[in-house]
């Protein structure tokens, strides 16, 4: 690894619960920043120790570089932390990761979240390996802390335990964690095992309490858009008795929308609960939820007995 990106310092990892933040959106499809920033905040005010704009759950992949490097910066200009901010930046090509990357850590970003190259498939620990050096090194910023982004039921691209080891050898400090949206706990258990002391957040909720306990770093996952006080509590409480019953309250929340399309299914659970129906509004290639679907989706989650915040 080249000098300029060493550092003296051991490498602060983030932790804790941190939303991949919904991005509303008007009718004519445009981002609706100022409704964006108003609802990063009330993540942070209600529990969420961090947010990782242009995740999955973000839309991230239907935004152009533009449009989210212009919104990245005012959300920071808006008063959001940019310390709390772990950023999605991983896109298919080099330049174009590079380029976002750059641009979150010259705004101070604490860490970004990066996709591997996602277009092509059967891709090999040496490629992916490559593609990674290329990107750490044009960046060039010793400020830099990358989180691997693992999400191989979307991707169909993801990172064997030897590729995590390899880079984090040659990057050390700067590889520092992973987020695991594989839905797999042989998987999340083999990474929490083999690599203590890496960042290592589920992207799945229903392992957020095994995760904890295994010395994890926490969670990144869609369900803390609307119930981040509750997944706070079990953060902080995570070896007291109740924090089963905790757990099983997040998993019940997700059943709440577990036959829907999660991105429109939580932007219709925010236009329920903020009463705006504008909050539906979804890019293409998503759509809305239709009007039995939302009725169903609503009467489940009254069901539920989740206690939502106001």
């Amino acid at each position: 690894m080249r000098d300029h990106l060493s550092s003296s310092d051991s490498p602060q990892v983030l932790r804790g619960i941190f939303a991949p933040t919904l991005t509303p959106v008007r009718a004519d499809l445009s981002p609706d920043v100022a409704r964006w920033i108003e609802f990063s905040h009330r993540l942070l005010e209600n529990g969420c120790h961090g947010l990782c704009p242009f995740g999955t759950t973000s839309e991230a992949n239907s935004f152009g570089l533009d449009e989210r490097m212009e919104m990245l910066e005012q959300l920071i200009d808006a008063g959001i932390p940019a310390a709390q901010l772990m950023p999605g930046t991983g896109a298919c090509a080099i330049p174009d990761t590079v380029r976002l990357t750059a641009h979150a850590v010259k705004l101070g970003c604490s860490g970004v979240l990066v996709l591997p190259p996602f277009y092509y498939k059967a891709i090999t620990d040496d490629g992916l390996f490559r593609a990674f050096a290329e990107v750490i090194e044009r960046v060039g910023d010793a400020r830099l802390r990358v989180y691997l982004y693992h999400i191989p039921p979307v991707s169909q691209v993801g990172f064997s335990l030897a590729l995590i080891e390899r880079l984090i050898q040659a990057y050390p400090g700067v590889v520092v964690g992973i987020k695991d949206s594989s839905a797999d706990w042989n998987n999340l258990h083999a990474l929490l095992t083999t690599f203590p002391g890496f960042g290592i957040f589920t992207g799945s909720e229903r392992f957020l309490l095994q995760t904890l306990r295994l010395g994890g770093a926490g969670s990144i996952n869609a369900v803390a858009n609307v119930i981040a006080p509750l997944q706070r509590r079990l953060y902080e409480q995570m070896q007291s008795p109740e924090a089963e019953g905790m757990q099983e309250e997040v998993n019940r929340f997700r059943q709440v929308y577990k036959d829907l399309p999660a991105i429109p299914a939580l932007k219709q659970i925010m236009a329920h609960l903020r009463g705006d129906a504008d909050w539906r509004h979804v890019r293409p290639p998503f759509v809305e939820l239709s009007d039995a679907q939302a009725q169903g989706l609503i009467a489940n989650l009254e069901a539920s007995g989740v206690a939502l915040p106001a």
